[in-house]
């Protein structure tokens, strides 16, 4: 989940790797529409006139657009700074969704996440394209994922000896922030046991307990991922994820305790039924996962608004309530555009390195919410991986219909410690269907096919390259948009840097 988003997944109508909408119902509308008028004023005002049902919102987001005047200034206000709000809360909003989501929700226990708090739930298979919630999933690993409560006590995780196999937990907080890591890379491959405690907490931790770093909010989100090296492995990695454990500190150390199933988590306000309800949601989410004390200034600015950690909106004049029902309409447009602009990465030929901020932006409340929390859930911190994207060739077309190569010259392939793949998405964002069942392609890859120099020529496109070349084949759509993303787990510092410069993908036909 965090690969654009990696792993995880939340329901059909919504996935931590989908892009999520419908946060404020059918205000939704008035955005889509504010944002035409900017093009045709003159036929956004006639539609408007016709949409009854939502004219008071309509009327009030299009009206300064088209002549320039604010009827009244604190709704302007109001709304300018929900904008801010939103940005600032979208983690919160988010994660409150998919922890309802995959603590009450059971779907398809293979794919979906689904499991009561302080469990653990463990994909079954890897990801194919029958999974079609979005979220550009990897199929590189499994995943292992837990909603983790630390409010009352630490929770102990622990797995077992990993040989030589990568595996690692990303311990990340309610904003998305990671704060620490447990695996190959960070804490060693033998076997171990994991304090993760909660903020405030000083205790004394039992001996052969390891403590990570202190968790910044009481709910914590752990993603694994362990390798699987093909569809034969994968018995191996499900009787290594068997074997992992989260246990509350006081129960650790007993021999066949059970732990209860709660799943008593907070349950988002519904948006199809409350305009407001983002908002509600929100500072429900605020009050259970208070935000640092330095964030009090802004916090007070939010609350002249009715949003803040157990305020009640409601108790907003009427100008204010439809000013928050704006902004958040507008405010999921405006964090997917700030990603798909790649105005938050650097340009290598026409891939984008993420700098090195990712997976802990903390205070820059734009990109943690649209590079970090939108696109990924969480995003692995560039020591661990680091995902480049690509949606545009060599002369800066957008990936589409063709036949494309990408060629590493000898000696320059992905940098790492770990392994890479290269793995092609539709513009929905998952995985392409193809009759190979082939879905990426990497260093781990059977039969890849080197030149006489070297060299490696990867081959992307619907049809077939030839047989000689299938090996070295990626499938893309047979027409339409699509894009990759090359995965580099524990990368070399000249890739987390950006000195090591990803070759551009040539376009053929």
């Amino acid at each position: 989940m965090a690969d654009i988003a990696d792993m995880s997944k939340s329901s059909r109508t919504h996935s931590p790797w989908r892009t999520p909408g419908d946060m404020a119902g059918a205000a939704v509308a008035a955005a889509r529409t504010a944002g035409r008028a900017v093009v045709h004023p003159k036929a956004t005002l006639e539609r408007a006139r016709r949409l009854t049902d939502v004219l008071p919102t309509l009327r009030q987001a299009l009206t300064p657009i088209l002549t320039g005047r604010v009827d009244d200034w604190r709704g302007e206000y109001a709304y300018t700074l929900g904008e801010q709000a939103y940005v600032y809360g979208f983690p919160y909003l988010y994660n409150a969704r998919l922890r309802h989501q995959w603590v009450t929700q059971e779907r398809d226990p293979e794919t979906v996440p689904y499991a009561a708090v302080n469990h653990f739930w463990h994909a079954r298979r890897l990801m194919d394209a029958s999974y079609r919630d979005g979220g550009c999933p990897n199929n590189d690993t499994l995943y292992s994922l837990a909603w983790v409560d630390v409010s009352a006590e630490p929770v102990v995780l622990s797995h077992p000896d990993m040989g030589d196999r990568y595996f690692t937990f990303e311990l990340a907080g309610i904003t998305s922030d990671n704060f620490d890591y447990v695996g190959q890379r960070t804490t060693g491959s033998q076997a171990g046991h994991f304090a993760i405690t909660g903020p405030g907490w000083e205790g004394q931790l039992p001996d052969g307990v390891r403590r990570t770093a202190q968790a910044p909010s009481p709910w914590v989100l752990v993603l694994g991922r362990t390798l699987v090296a093909g569809e034969e492995d994968v018995p191996e990695v499900r009787a290594l994820q068997e074997r992992y454990r989260l246990t509350p500190l006081s129960l650790f150390g007993q021999e066949g305790h059970t732990l209860p199933a709660r799943r008593d988590v907070l349950e988002p306000a519904d948006p199809a039924k409350d305009p407001l309800a983002p908002w509600k949601t929100l500072n429900a989410m605020l009050a259970e996962n208070p935000p640092p004390a330095h964030h009090e200034v802004l916090l007070r600015q939010f609350a002249e608004i009715g949003v803040g950690p157990g305020l009640d909106v409601e108790l907003q004049p009427e100008i204010v309530k439809r000013s928050l029902i704006r902004a958040a309409a507008t405010g999921m447009p405006l964090l997917k555009q700030q990603m798909l602009s790649g105005d938050w990465a650097r340009l290598v030929n026409g891939w984008r390195y993420p700098p090195p901020q990712t997976g802990r932006f903390g205070d820059d409340f734009l990109k943690r919410a649209a590079d970090q929390s939108l696109v990924g859930i969480t995003a692995n911190d560039p020591a661990e991986a680091v995902y480049l994207l690509c949606y545009d060739d060599a002369d800066g077309a957008k990936l589409s219909t063709g036949r494309y190569r990408l060629r590493f010259e000898p000696g320059n392939l992905p940098p790492v410690e770990g392994f890479w793949s290269l793995t092609a998405y539709g513009e929905d964002m998952n995985l392409i269907a193809n009759d190979m069942r082939r879905y990426s392609i990497g260093d781990r890859s059977p039969g890849l096919v080197h030149d006489s120099e070297g060299g490696l020529t990867l081959h992307l496109q619907a049809e077939s390259p030839g047989r000689d070349r299938e090996a070295n084949w990626l499938p893309t759509p047979e027409q339409g948009l699509w894009f990759v993303i090359l995965r580099m787990y524990r990368p070399r510092p000249r890739v987390v840097d950006a000195t090591w410069e990803c070759p551009p993908l040539e376009r053929l036909t």
